[in-house]
């Protein structure tokens, strides 16, 4: 054989391993993919980040992960974690989420001077409702308290069997109306919730109606 020939031998016999040789990575690479199953972008610390940290977008970096190892919840980016604090550290590499940041307290329900009051009244509200409180004794309806806001409410049951539909509600009130509320609970023959037309701020002179109606 002469040399050109075996030139040519070897070469074609190169390509047929090279061939082969692509066509196996080709195949693991699939293999791999398929058992990885899809890709998905996370956030990721570039160094060390203490708690506390105020993170810059240079603190922050992109890595691909097989879906299954990325973290649970909503997908965040880079720009929103910016400007935000850390509520633990993270090493480098590590994953950031928005479940790692500060959070912002949540402001109480009630203010200084307030009480969250509990009552079962007649009516049917809902959470974040604004109402005027009527209480009744046998004598007189009153136009107790005017433009109350219900932090709670739930279903009660009624005081008889086909009778109006009742609320256990905890409403937001000064000191001095939560006596009064307590108080009426307690000794008024019924208490109930008259639910405003959101945005309805305004109020009225005390009303009573009595037996002279």
């Amino acid at each position: 054989m002469t040399r050109r020939k075996r030139a040519a031998v070897l070469l074609a016999l190169a390509l047929v391993l090279g061939t082969l040789s692509a066509t196996h990575m080709s195949r693991r690479e699939a293999a791999l993919r398929a058992q990885l199953g899809p890709v998905a972008e996370v956030v990721v610390a570039r160094r060390d980040l203490p708690a506390g940290r105020t993170l810059q977008l240079a603190d922050l970096g992109v890595r691909a992960l097989p879906a299954r190892y990325v973290p649970a919840g909503e997908p965040v980016f880079a720009a929103a974690l910016a400007g935000q604090k850390l509520a633990v550290p993270v090493p480098q590499r590590g994953t950031v989420t928005a479940e790692l940041l500060q959070r912002a307290p949540e402001e109480p329900p009630v203010k200084r001077g307030e009480r969250a009051v509990q009552i079962v009244a007649s009516g049917t509200v809902v959470a974040g409702t604004r109402v005027d409180v009527l209480v009744s004794t046998e004598k007189v309806t009153r136009l107790a308290l005017q433009d109350v806001e219900v932090l709670a409410a739930k279903p009660a049951p009624a005081k008889a069997e086909g009778g109006a539909a009742r609320t256990s509600a905890t409403l937001r009130v000064p000191i001095r109306d939560a006596v009064f509320l307590i108080a009426a609970q307690a000794y008024a023959q019924d208490v109930q919730l008259l639910a405003r037309i959101p945005g309805d701020t305004r109020t009225t002179e005390e009303l009573t109606v009595g037996e002279g109606l």
